[in-house]
């Protein structure tokens, strides 16, 4: 059965919204059959494919006056193209005893020990290689010890980040929440809450207090015009390079875990 047959005959479903509509198909790849986000937007000009590192997905977008038999012969035409991209995501590294992972920039080796049940703590190897990150308990529990220690460490990081910077501007803030975002790293509600990853842990200290300083900045200047950036700068004269190492190395931060 041809590509374009086998995805005529899958079902999709639907969700109705009256802004957009998503409809959910499978294409097969050499990859394995890969679910296509199909969207319909009142801006899009043209079809559009686009494969997020960060969730590993695919999503089409089509325009509204679009066909689904059009737009499973540009799906069908692109196949290549998405089995390329896809291939080139980086390997997906488990919370799990001998991988390394980044804590504050610095790659840490998981090492499972016994005692001290739930205990996780960042400890310097052995000699002649680098820092560890001692889990202790039965190994199927690793990889949620692991990921709690790092969410808790987050938080703390951002909290005591924040109230300094909050303090450097004297502005006040609300509620911090820590999740696991994938469109951006921090945000700043109009009621002063704030929300960031909890994966900034992952990367280099100077760029998760930026984060920080960001969204603080945000309760003098709710926009990013020259007043809320000259902000950002006084409270990190480095900015561009946190930006810079974002740009760079950010999406590779949602591999962990």
């Amino acid at each position: 059965m041809s590509l374009f047959r086998a995805l005529r005959a899958l079902p999709f479903k639907t969700r109705p919204d009256p802004r957009l509509r998503e409809d959910a198909l499978f294409v097969s790849t050499r990859l394995g059959h890969v679910p296509i986000t199909v969207r319909r937007s009142s801006q899009a000009r043209r079809m559009t494919l686009r494969v997020r590192a960060a969730t590993r997905d695919v999503t089409l977008t089509l325009p509204t006056s679009a066909s689904f038999a059009g737009a499973r012969d540009f799906i069908e035409r692109h196949v290549t193209w998405i089995e390329h991209r896809l291939s080139r995501l980086p390997e997906r590294i488990p919370f799990e005893p001998g991988e390394t992972i980044p804590l504050r920039g610095v790659g840490h080796r998981i090492v499972l020990r016994e005692g001290f049940r739930g205990v996780v703590r960042a400890e310097p190897g052995p000699r002649g290689e680098g820092p560890i990150l001692v889990v202790h308990g039965a190994p199927e529990h690793a990889p949620r010890r692991v990921a709690d220690f790092l969410k808790r460490e987050a938080r703390d990081d951002l909290s005591a980040a924040v109230a300094r910077h909050a303090a450097s501007l004297g502005v006040t803030v609300g509620r911090i929440a820590i999740r696991d975002t994938t469109s951006r790293w921090g945000s700043c509600s109009v009621a002063g809450d704030l929300a960031f990853s909890w994966r900034l842990i992952l990367a280099p200290a100077h760029v998760l207090d930026y984060l920080a300083a960001h969204e603080v900045a945000h309760r003098r200047e709710m926009n990013h015009s020259p007043r809320y950036w000259a902000h950002v700068a006084r409270l990190a004269p480095d900015y561009d390079r946190a930006e810079g190492w974002l740009k760079a190395h950010g999406a590779a931060l949602h591999r962990y875990g």
